[in-house]
């Protein structure tokens, strides 16, 4: 029989990667609440989305299989508050929270990982100062945000008064829907005292940046997958993901094994889950970024060309209290997805067509594009991007090795051309 699987926030390029995968003939992937209504450039109204999304599963005429999701807050939170009275398989909201604030996150991490956390400190956004004890350079975020947005490095405390000034103003936009999932989970005082719109104040951790992901079923945590995010040098912005990950054996079973320890702490079940973490090459030194309560999308493709299958399978496989296979054998033995970029706002004039796209795709077998920024837009004005960097399109290929990968993603941009105007420059003319 048919299985029903709704979708949360379905796009049509995951639809392709959904549609793609074993067995999918028995699968009818159904829409459940689109990008514009979940508010991801918007105000987050949790109840309304709640109703709405209820309102659209009670009226399906079918079975009602799964509910999944593979994006951050509000998706997040709504996945188990849809499955919970649905008996759906699913993790805990509380869970899920426990996650996601950052503050809270931390505190659960420093009691079972302490060698991975770096000094931190909860800020009321209505504070000037560092907490004490934190020394600079530190980031600065909100608790509750997504893809780096409202996360500031700073180095004295003129940048700290700077960033909570930006912090105090746009935290709310996130974290007032927050704060109502959160009034639904039991909150220890500390964190019940922080509420939604507080900021974490850590000291900046170094090395190299990577993803470690994995699932849990029946309580037991899995990792099947380490991916690389360099940087583009001397900045916070991500020049590509790369998968398999390259760091040398020995810290990956140390990655491993802290995420299994930190997975079980917080409570997540039947669900996929993403950490992030940086790796100190020369000292060996870990160190925690950020728990996800779900898989990257963003890796989706990439494990698909070197692993033969997406993280989408797996997530699908919980969802409908299945065991998941994690396959091996891909056409490819090294994937990544390449971020090309601007740092600095500004008015696009001219952005791909789907005829420059086209021929981008011819430069390597298999390559996957998507223009980001389009013609008529500001940068400025393109939701859920980093606090220092523009997202212009995204390229994912896949290779022999790491050399080739490069060379095929810079035959690929080489066909996508940008014509982006600053605001002096329009000024001038």
């Amino acid at each position: 029989m048919t299985k029903n699987v709704f979708v949360l926030g379905l796009d049509e390029q995951n639809l392709d990667v959904l549609e793609s995968l074993p067995g999918a003939d028995g699968y009818r992937f159904r829409p459940l609440l689109g990008w514009e209504e979940l508010g991801q450039d918007h105000e987050v109204d949790m109840p309304a989305l709640l109703a709405l999304a209820e309102r659209r599963l009670d009226s399906f005429e079918g079975t009602v299989d799964a509910v999944i999701g593979y994006w951050d807050f509000p998706v997040s939170s709504l996945v188990p508050l849809l499955c919970g009275p649905r008996g759906l398989r699913c993790t805990s909201l509380g869970s899920v929270v426990r996650c996601e604030h950052k503050y809270w996150s931390r505190l659960e991490q420093r009691a079972v990982i302490p060698e991975a956390v770096p000094r931190f400190g909860e800020v009321d956004l209505d504070e000037t100062a560092k907490p004490d004890g934190l020394s600079y350079p530190l980031w600065v975020k909100p608790v509750k945000s997504f893809s780096s947005e409202l996360a500031f490095r700073v180095t004295d405390d003129a940048e700290f008064q700077e960033a909570m000034g930006e912090i105090r103003a746009g935290a709310g936009r996130i974290g007032d829907a927050f704060q109502w999932a959160m009034d639904r989970v039991s909150l220890p005082p500390e964190v019940e005292d922080a509420g939604g719109t507080a900021a974490l104040a850590e000291e900046e951790a170094v090395g190299d940046q990577l993803t470690v992901e994995g699932y849990v079923r029946d309580g037991v945590p899995h990792v099947y997958g380490i991916i690389d995010s360099p940087h583009y040098p001397g900045t916070s912005s991500f020049l590509c993901y790369e998968y398999p990950s390259r760091v040398p054996e020995e810290a990956q079973r140390r990655l491993i094994d802290l995420s299994e320890r930190v997975i079980s702490r917080v409570g997540l079940d039947d669900t996929t889950f993403n950490i992030e973490y940086f790796h100190e090459p020369e000292s060996g030194a870990i160190t925690l970024v950020e728990i996800n309560p779900r898989h990257s999308q963003s890796h989706a493709r990439m494990l698909e060309l070197v692993n033969g299958v997406s993280n989408h399978e797996i997530c699908l496989r919980l969802a409908l209290g299945q065991e998941p296979d994690v396959v091996r054998g891909g056409e490819y033995e090294v994937a990544a997805k390449w971020f090309v970029r601007r740092f600095g706002d500004g008015f696009v004039e001219r952005a791909p067509t789907a005829q420059d796209v086209a021929r981008a795709r011819e430069q390597a077998p298999d390559a996957w594009v998507e223009v980001v920024a389009h013609e008529g837009e500001w940068l400025s004005d393109l939701p859920i991007q980093d606090s220092y960097s523009y997202e212009l399109a995204h390229v994912i290929v896949g290779a022999r090795d790491i050399d080739e990968c490069e060379r095929r993603y810079r035959a690929c941009a080489g066909e996508l051309p940008f014509t982006i105007r600053s605001a002096e420059d329009r000024a001038r003319e």
